[in-house]
C-alpha cells in the first residue's frame, strides 16, 4: 500500500534536492531504511541485505536498488515509476565473489551518476565501511562526501498526513499502556504483563490497527529502573514492584513514544514526590513549546523546575521522532538539551522523556508532541503519574 500522495513525495524530493543544491552534492545515495522510506514509500523487512536509494539531480524521481525478491514488494508500496525500481540478482546476496554495492556502482553508471559529488550517509547505522570501500574503488570519477542526517534533518518537519498516523500511534500508545498496567498484579510475571501491551499495540484500536515497532519497549522491574535500557524477564511480579516502561505506539512506522511507571503498592513519600517534580517539569516544557523557541529553552524549562526541588539530571530530555526502523524511532537530529539551538516549526515532532534514574530505581513520565504556532499538541492522552495499586 502506497501510504501518501505522489504530490507529497516530489515535494519531500524537493526539499532534500534544495539542501543537496546548497552543498555541491549531485548524487545521493541513501542507506537509512526509514529516510529510503521517507523519500519513496519503500517499506519491506529487507534492510538486513544491501539496499539503496540514489536521489539525482537531474530526474524526479530517486531510484530504489535492491535484491530481487524484494523488488516485488517495492512495487506495492514505493511510488516509483517501475523502470526506478532495480533489482540486483540474487547471486550477490552472501557471496564472497562479488557485492551489491558493486551492483550500485554499476546500475550509477549506467545511468551517467559516476561523476561528480556523491554524497553518502556516512555514520549511519546501515552504511558499512565496506559499502564505503567497496563504492570508492568502483567510483574513481566521484567525488565523496559527508551527507549524515542531510534527509533526517528534512523529516523533521511533518505534514499533515504524517501528523495523522502520528496522533493515531500516540491513541496506541495511550491504549497499550493502560492495558499493560491493568494486567501488571503480583504474582503475572513480567513477560505476561508485556504480552498484553504488544497485543494492543499490534490490534490498535478498534478504528485502526498498529504496526510493530521498531525495537521492543525498555521495560524494568524495581532495582532495574535503575537502568535505562534494559528488559523485562519472566519473574513474577509481587507487591512492592515498580515496572518501569517506555514504548512506543505505531502507526504505518510512525511512532509516538509514551513512558510511564506504575507501583504495586503504596509508593514511598520520595516516590510520589519525584514523580511530581518530574510532572511539573514536563508540563513546564509543554507550556514553553511554541514556533520559533529553541530546543534549548525547553531543556531550561525543565531545569527551572528541577533545580527548585533540588533534583539534577546531566542528560537531555527529549528528541526528535517519527518515522521508526531498528533500531530507534530518534530522528538522530536536535535534542532537548540546554545549547541546542535548533528553532521549533510547526509540525516538528518530539519525545520529551524526563526520566529521573536513581541507585535503587527509576521514574519516567514522557510525552510525544508535535509543534504548534502557539503551543504543543500531545499525542496520547494519558495521566501523568505515577499510577499506583495499593
Amino acid at each position: 500500500m502506497i501510504l501518501f500522495e505522489r504530490d507529497e513525495f516530489l515535494a519531500r524530493i524537493a526539499r532534500v534536492k534544495a539542501v543537496m543544491s546548497r552543498r555541491g552534492i549531485d548524487i545521493l545515495l541513501v542507506a537509512s531504511p526509514a529516510n529510503q522510506f521517507w523519500l519513496t514509500g519503500y517499506d519491506g523487512w529487507s534492510f538486513y541485505t544491501p539496499q539503496m536509494v540514489a536521489v539525482s539531480l537531474a530526474q524526479e524521481e530517486p531510484v530504489w536498488i535492491g535484491r530481487k525478491m524484494d523488488a516485488v514488494g517495492a512495487k506495492f508500496t514505493a511510488f516509483l515509476a517501475p523502470e526506478n525500481v532495480v533489482p540486483y540478482p540474487d547471486n550477490y546476496v552472501a557471496s564472497a565473489e562479488r557485492h551489491p554495492m558493486q551492483f550500485v556502482a554499476e546500475e550509477l553508471k549506467r545511468r551517467g551518476w559516476a561523476k561528480g559529488v556523491v554524497g553518502v550517509e556516512t555514520d549511519d547505522y546501515y552504511y558499512t565501511a565496506k559499502w564505503d570501500a567497496i563504492l570508492r574503488h568502483d567510483l574513481p570519477d566521484a567525488t565523496f562526501v559527508d551527507a549524515f542526517l542531510l534527509v533526517n534533518w528534512c523529516r523533521m518537519v511533518k505534514s499533515d498526513a504524517e501528523l495523522t498516523f502520528m496522533r493515531q500511534a500516540g491513541q496506541i500508545a495511550a491504549a497499550a499502556q493502560k492495558a499493560a498496567f491493568e494486567a501488571a498484579e503480583p504474582g503475572v510475571r513480567q513477560c505476561d504483563v508485556m504480552a498484553e501491551l504488544y497485543r494492543v499495540t499490534t490490534a490498535g484500536l478498534p478504528e485502526f490497527g498498529g504496526t510493530f515497532p521498531c525495537k521492543p519497549p525498555n521495560a524494568m522491574v524495581s532495582e532495574y529502573c535503575a537502568a535505562p535500557h534494559l528488559s523485562w524477564t519472566d519473574a513474577p511480579l509481587k507487591k512492592g514492584d515498580i515496572f518501569y516502561i517506555e514504548m512506543g505506539g505505531v502507526r504505518h512506522r510512525y511512532h509516538s513514544p509514551l513512558s510511564r511507571c506504575v507501583y504495586l503498592g503504596e509508593p514511598s513519600q520520595k516516590m510520589k514526590e519525584v514523580s511530581k517534580v518530574i510532572a511539573e517539569g514536563l508540563e513546564a516544557v509543554l507550556a514553553t513549546v511554541k514556533a520559533g523557541v529553541t530546543c534549548g529553552e525547553l531543556a531550561d524549562a525543565w531545569k527551572k523546575v528541577t533545580a527548585r526541588h533540588g533534583i539534577e539530571k546531566d542528560s537531555r530530555i527529549g528528541y526528535p521522532v517519527g518515522i521508526g526502523y531498528p533500531p530507534t524511532w530518534g530522528e538522530l537530529t536536535a535534542s532537548l538539551r540546554s545549547g541546542d539551538t535548533t528553532i521549533l516549526e510547526p509540525g516538528m515532532t518530539f519525545h520529551c522523556i524526563p526520566a529521573i534514574w536513581m541507585d535503587d530505581y527509576g521514574l519516567v513520565i514522557s510525552e510525544s508532541f508535535a509543534v504548534r504556532e502557539t503551543g504543543a499538541e500531545v499525542f496520547a492522552d494519558y495521566p501523568r503519574t505515577l499510577t499506583y495499586k495499593a
